[in-house]
């Protein structure tokens, strides 16, 4: 259950503002009324994504000593602070779904835009930090769907309400939060001591 928690609350603020939720109001703008497929998308990209990244961090996890481990995670965790504080854009390109329909279309950019992305790399963190796989890539992709179901459904109305520049700085104290006390070798309650 801690790997549960930890990866779904890392993820849904880590996720707001970043350029997945920017391709939510995108996607939600061009295929007007087709709010589920667009979701369901969103929801298949995102598990395929994260069921992967998860297990190279078991991998990892399983290959690497504890001592290594808590270093790698523990910059790996910093460095993802100082990447949340970084503005996400759109290139023009990204933003012109193709003619495929919704529920295609957000597979396959949904899909793209997480590669390499932080949360991509949390994930991979995570799953290195955690053993049950299983939980993390469903408190990922949890944390993905809190952060861009909103996106999809209410569209500009939440980027008026929902300062996202301030977000970005809450994501990187998290990170870097965690990040410390990993280096620090300190158990927290959610499992992320090493």
């Amino acid at each position: 259950m801690d790997a549960l928690i930890a990866s779904f609350g890392m993820v849904a603020i880590a996720e707001i503002g970043d350029k997945t939720q920017l391709l939510s109001f995108v996607l939600a703008a061009r295929f007007a009324g087709q709010h589920g497929r667009i979701i369901a998308g969103i929801f298949v990209a995102t598990i395929v994504n994260h069921l992967f990244a998860a297990a190279v961090g078991d991998w990892v996890a399983a290959n690497v000593g504890a001592d290594i481990m808590r270093w790698i995670l523990g910059l790996a965790f910093l460095a993802f602070a100082a990447w949340a504080l970084i503005p996400d854009t759109l290139d023009d390109d990204d933003a012109k779904p193709s003619r495929h329909g919704a529920f295609a279309t957000t597979v396959v950019l949904f899909f793209l835009a997480e590669m390499g992305d932080k949360t991509q790399l949390a994930t991979v963190a995570l799953g290195a930090q955690y053993a049950n796989l299983a939980m993390v890539s469903i408190g990922t992709t949890l944390g993905m769907m809190a952060a861009n179901v909103p996106a999809v459904l209410v569209g500009d109305k939440l980027a008026k309400r929902f300062p996202l520049s301030k977000m970005r700085f809450v994501a990187a104290f998290l990170f870097a939060l965690f990040g410390v006390l990993i280096l620090l070798g300190v158990d927290i309650g959610l499992g992320l001591g090493v």
